[in-house]
């Protein structure tokens, strides 16, 4: 079951990250077809469940796949776009290619990189992979949520396609798990937090054989990236065992379970339904207080108030993302030390034909603050 859509804002996804979980093969192995601003849509999402009282969820969207069809007539001899070889995917980086075939790489980790092909050479092949500079930090891993810098370009290309450091703040998604471009899923998987990565990525790893039309990328096209490792939270990554307990779950509501592991969510039978939100501090950490404008990563367990089956990203092994703004159904975790573990109480939705929301119950959601950027 999904937790539900409105706990987090939508938030535009950079173009690594894959459509529909990554099934579209015009989003990346995808892609994802927009460029970052024009990135449409997408949430900290959970990809198990389909209830509407469930699911945030991180990771996961992106754009529209192009339509390659070609509408000419007869007298019409307009070229329908270069379409690219069909081969399969990577599953390992390809034998390092001579670095004076590679793009040369300038400013330090976490400034925005100038990128500088050599002149008159092609792409080399394969799923190509230099650490540019080497971290000291946690390795990444399969299932990790993985928060990196980035840039993207075109072999040969005089501008990015896609920016972080043009938006101004680092993206988060599941790496190792197809949500993103199959090149980072295999080449970043294994490199630490800290380092600076050179990626090239032939067709078949990135927006594959039709490329990627709003980005301005053909699928006969190399696709460069600089990716700077900013931090990685593992699947499993919870709030603090030692966090100080500080107030007891609203009356009616129990929450059993240790604290940094999977918590156990109950609402007794004729406990009152909230009328508004409400955040409880169960437990407090010690760690650096969420921030306004950032983004807040944690486990969350919801648990309907009409009993049914709440959602559980401990269960599904997929930590998630929210950001944190004045309108986010999470703005008063603004000032909670990560580490703690809190309790909200969302009112029930009524359904909305206009829109086709669908009506929701109650929720008592327990969320464990495990980092945030």
């Amino acid at each position: 079951m999904r937790i539900r859509p409105t706990l987090v804002a939508l938030t535009a996804l950079p173009l690594i990250v894959l459509a529909a979980c990554g099934t579209d093969a015009a989003t990346t192995p995808s892609s994802t077809s927009d460029t970052a601003t024009a990135t449409a849509t997408a949430t900290v999402t959970d990809s198990s469940a389909t209830d509407g009282t469930d699911a945030p969820s991180t990771d996961g969207t992106d754009t529209p796949s192009t339509d390659s069809t070609d509408t000419t007539d007869s007298t019409d001899t307009t070229a329908p776009p270069a379409e690219g070889p069909t081969e399969p995917a990577s599953t390992a980086v390809a034998d390092p290619a001579p670095k004076a075939d590679m793009p040369t790489v300038t400013g330090a980790f976490g400034e925005k990189p100038e990128l500088k092909f050599p002149a008159g050479k092609l792409a080399p092949a394969g799923l190509q992979r230099q650490i540019l500079t080497e971290g000291t930090g946690t390795e990444v891993k399969a299932g990790d949520l993985l928060v990196a810098n980035y840039v993207g370009q075109v072999w040969d290309a005089e501008k990015s396609f896609d920016s972080s450091f043009d938006r101004g703040t680092p993206a988060g998604f599941t790496i190792g798990k197809q949500q993103v471009v199959n090149g980072w899923d295999v080449a970043l998987v294994g490199t630490k937090v800290g380092s600076r990565v050179l990626l090239t990525l032939p067709p078949s790893d990135g927006y594959g054989a039709t490329g990627n039309s709003q980005a301005g990328i053909l699928g006969t096209d190399t696709i460069v990236f600089v990716v700077d490792i900013v931090e990685t939270f593992p699947a499993t990554a919870g709030g603090q065992a030692d966090a100080v307990v500080a107030n007891p779950a609203p009356t009616g509501i129990t929450v059993t379970g240790a604290l940094g592991e999977a918590p156990t969510v109950k609402v007794a039978a004729g406990t009152a339904e909230p009328t508004a939100n409400k955040l409880t501090v169960l437990a407090t950490g010690t760690g650096e207080k969420i921030a306004d404008g950032k983004n807040a990563v944690f486990q969350v367990v919801a648990q309907p108030w009409d009993g049914t089956e709440g959602g559980s990203s401990w269960k599904d092994g997929a930590i998630q993302q929210a950001p944190i703004s004045a309108s986010s159904i999470l703005k008063d975790l603004v000032g909670v030390p990560v580490g703690s573990r809190v309790l909200l109480v969302v009112p029930a939705t009524a359904g909305d034909t206009s829109t086709g929301a669908a009506a929701a119950p109650s929720v008592v959601y327990v969320l464990d603050i495990a980092g945030q950027y």
